[in-house]
């Protein structure tokens, strides 16, 4: 890529500024789109495509550039600012985006921004070691598991159990950009139109599913023709299979009992004339529920509840279909979110399994027999998947599982065209 020559009300240094602030507390245990959203109304932003960049980049190489500062720095811990600089500035460096010698200076004067004043030298050597020594550098980086894979440790050990066949490239796939896939609202737009209009203004797209679009490059939605008006939602390829996998007929009362941000809630109501109910345990995350569906001209009942606790929001009326998108490890997704590489514990999957199974148990009796309850998670971890599910079917003798249509494994791993997830179709005899 090109060198790039910023101007100084939104120079690289005040990216990097940002970006510093935003990482060090990605690296306290913060959640990356919690801080973002949170910097949004602070002065200290130059430009949010460049914040974006740099904070989402440098996570996705975390575990490399950890291990790059800890080498040449000789020690574990420094400042954590700083070390946030350096992080962010290592990415820069590799990213291709600037000249050398851009990041070098715009890192230092990011110090004096940050009030680090004492460590601009600290910095402006450090980035010059590796420079000069990067060759040396990467042949001890491959000894390093963290550094070479890019997640912890324990993520890799649970992955290359889980699947030694495909570990390697499910890691892979979490240090990449993601795909950006649309789902057209096809009562609203014809899918076949709708990409020929993206080609005729110069947005490259493919059909993939039924209604998806796969866009070559990635595009801010008001680029998007159509989505102001409803035509059209950005979607994940992987999470669109959730409406094909539940067999959806006109009138049948469906329950989305994970909702938000509402996106599967959305595809439900453009396949099928199904009376909705969708809840979410978060109020905020309802009114976005609420604010989709308005803007594609649909209509639900939102309810903010904790679907375990059935007191508070059922009204006793049985559900024909269920849709579980359960809370999850979200490691099927980390290429969207890549702080969860490293806020997430490993203690963390057992006490998401209890949970997943708990919601389970509690919405099993609001399905009608004859009904289908689709369990969905975007994680590759056996914990939140296989083992959910057997164990749940141990206990409930009136549940069985069936196959997916069209003989689709249960395990979509993340590749170019979608993400991870996991669907299992549970029945309720008659």
């Amino acid at each position: 890529m090109s060198a790039v020559n910023p101007l100084p009300a939104a120079s690289l240094a005040h990216a990097l500024h940002a970006a510093a602030v935003i990482v060090a507390r990605v690296a306290s245990g913060r959640s990356l789109s919690a801080e973002l959203e949170r910097a949004g109304d602070e002065s200290i932003i130059a430009s949010r495509a460049a914040l974006i960049d740099l904070t989402h980049g440098t996570l996705r190489r975390f575990g490399r550039s950890q291990a790059i500062v800890r080498t040449l720095s000789r020690q574990d811990q420094g400042d954590p600012l700083v070390e946030a600089l350096l992080w962010c500035a290592l990415y820069a460096l590799e990213s291709g985006r600037y000249a050398q010698y851009t990041v070098v200076d715009q890192a230092v004067r990011a110090c004096a921004l940050l009030e680090k004043w004492p460590s601009k030298g600290f910095v402006n050597a450090l980035l010059r070691r590796f420079l000069r020594e990067r060759r040396v550098l990467e042949a001890r980086l491959r000894d390093d598991v963290q550094a070479r894979y890019q997640h912890p440790s324990w993520w890799i050990d649970t992955v290359r159990a889980a699947l030694p066949d495909a570990w390697e490239q499910v890691l892979e796939a979490g240090n990449t950009h993601p795909p950006m896939c649309l789902r057209v609202n096809h009562r609203r737009a014809d899918p076949q139109a709708l990409c020929d209009r993206l080609a005729a203004e110069g947005l490259a797209a493919r059909r993939i599913g039924l209604v998806g679009l796969l866009l070559d490059t990635p595009v801010p939605v008001d680029r998007l023709p159509g989505f102001a008006q409803g035509a059209v939602s950005v979607q994940d390829a992987g999470a669109q299979r959730a409406v094909d996998y539940l067999d959806l007929r006109a009138g049948q009362r469906v329950l989305d009992a994970c909702a938000a941000p509402g996106g599967k809630s959305a595809h439900i109501l453009e396949t099928a004339d199904v009376v909705l109910t969708a809840l979410d345990i978060d109020a905020t995350r309802c009114a976005r529920i609420e604010r989709n569906l308005e803007r594609l001209g649909l209509a639900a009942e939102v309810k903010t509840a904790d679907c375990r606790a059935l007191s508070s929001w059922w009204d006793g009326g049985l559900y024909d279909r269920v849709l579980a998108d359960v809370p999850c490890s979200a490691s099927g997704v980390a290429r969207r979110h890549p702080d969860v590489k490293w806020i997430r514990r490993a203690s963390d999957i057992p006490a998401s399994a209890t949970r997943q199974a708990q919601i389970l148990n509690a919405l099993w009796p609001v399905l009608a027999p004859g009904g289908k309850l689709l369990y969905v998670t975007c994680s590759v971890f056996p914990q939140e998947n296989d083992a959910v599910i057997e164990a749940f079917l141990a206990g409930a003798p009136n549940a069985r599982r069936l196959g997916l249509p069209a003989n689709a494994p249960a395990q979509c791993l993340p590749d170019p065209d979608h993400d991870g997830f996991f669907y299992a179709l549970l029945e309720k005899p008659l």
